[in-house]
């Protein structure tokens, strides 16, 4: 199985017993899906955990996955699912705490000044915070589409959503980010 195989494929091969095509899935998602669990649960260790458990359950799904929805939507639902399980268990600590949200583009720009690299922080670092306050399921639609670059149907079937219920969470959590980021 080659390493461009879509991912459907590779998790086919997976379930015919091709560990070299989990390898492949496992690398193509892991960063993706630890960012997405972190910035939800917002405690690595509660991230930590739930990461070990979608991989768990991908693995214990290998023999019986059919492609219905693409891979990544399928794995971001499992994720999703059991970060709904852990706010029903208990709410996070602390909303805020291990947010590390990489939105910022990245410049191989070397003359760029300090003042300037700051100040790109801090807008970092208020968006990252004023996400964190979104109520949750504007919180998750913002997660994966502007971090996973999901679309709109691919978020409801993460989520459970309608198109125009995805649209409309989308739209408040962009206002309400205006509102706070705007000076």
């Amino acid at each position: 199985m080659k390493d461009d195989a879509p991912d459907e494929e590779l998790m086919l091969a997976y379930g015919k017993g091709d560990t070299a095509a989990f390898d492949t899935l496992y690398a193509r998602h892991r960063g993706g899906l630890y960012r997405f669990l972190l910035r939800g649960l917002s405690n690595r260790a509660t991230a930590d955990e739930v990461y070990q458990e979608v991989w768990t359950r991908v693995i214990g799904a290998r023999e019986r996955w059919r492609p219905e929805a693409k891979f990544s939507t399928w794995l971001y639902q499992i994720a999703h699912n059991l970060q709904v399980d852990q706010y029903r268990r208990k709410m996070p600590e602390d909303g805020a705490a291990d947010i590390e949200i990489a939105l910022a583009h990245n410049s191989d720009d070397e003359e760029r000044q300090p003042e300037r690299q700051l100040s790109e922080f801090e807008q970092r670092r208020r968006l990252q915070l004023a996400i964190a306050e979104l109520p949750e399921e504007q919180r998750i639609a913002v997660q994966l589409r502007l971090e996973q670059e999901l679309s709109l149907e691919e978020i409801g079937r993460i989520t459970g959503a309608g198109r125009e219920t995805v649209k409309s969470r989308l739209r408040y959590a962009m206002d309400k980010l205006r509102a706070v980021l705007t000076p």
